[in-house]
């Protein structure tokens, strides 16, 4: 596998990782490695100007990026079956296809059946890069499954029983069947503000700023990058 094929591999699978260690408060700065080397200089895609401009990525990242993307899917296009291929590779010890599934729709936010570099570097940036605001909402949107600007209960707990199935034994060697579920319930009642049921994204935005792990792992990671 080329440098640049890996590094887009590890891009997909650090989003996956930053949001299960941003809602468990586990994210600390030196279990994290610096996966976007730019070693090389690739091939240089069309519009690079535009998406310098969009995202918080310099040219020679998107470069690389972008090689790596072309390496993977010479279509231009990743499809939903290989990103649980990416996934499945990166997790073997869990089983990541759920979260892949969840991900991949959360990546493809036209929802055309398909993720091009474009939609790819928008979110990596904005869970590399972005500000805290910016992140919030995208996990939001990440969680709000059917898209009706609001996180209930099972949607909730669809994305962490994804996420615990994923990272499998190899992460916690000792899970106990009902932890996803504990971990809703604590979750979801802090975030619930009016109790009527459903999360909205103010109620989202402020349960978070008001939780120091959370907001310590967003602000870790941003200064890792």
């Amino acid at each position: 596998m080329s440098g640049c094929s890996k590094t887009c591999k590890l891009g997909f699978v650090k989003c996956a990782q930053t949001i299960f260690k941003l809602i468990t408060g586990t994210l600390t700065k030196d279990k994290i490695e610096d996966e976007l080397e730019m070693t090389m200089v690739c091939h240089r895609p069309e519009g690079l100007e535009q998406l310098e401009a969009q995202t918080n990525f310099t040219k020679r990242e998107l470069q690389v990026l972008y090689r790596g993307f072309k390496n993977e899917c010479p279509s231009g296009v990743v499809n939903e079956e290989t990103f649980k291929q990416i996934y499945a590779q990166f997790f073997p010890h869990g089983d990541a296809s759920m979260y892949a599934h969840y991900l991949f729709h959360a990546f493809d936010t036209t929802q055309t059946g398909s993720v091009k570099f474009e939609d790819f570097v928008t979110a990596l940036s904005i869970l590399l890069r972005g500000t805290v605001h910016e992140k919030l909402r995208w996990t939001f949107n990440l969680y709000d499954i059917n898209k009706d600007g609001y996180i209930n209960k099972e949607e909730m707990m669809d994305i962490v029983k994804a996420i615990y199935d994923m990272m499998g034994k190899y992460t916690y060697p000792v899970l106990k069947e009902d932890t996803p579920r504990q971990h809703v319930d604590v979750f979801f009642q802090k975030m619930d503000k009016n109790k009527d049921g459903i999360v909205t994204l103010d109620e989202f935005l402020e349960s978070c700023q008001e939780d120091d792990n959370i907001m310590r792992s967003l602000q870790l990671f941003q200064n890792v990058m």
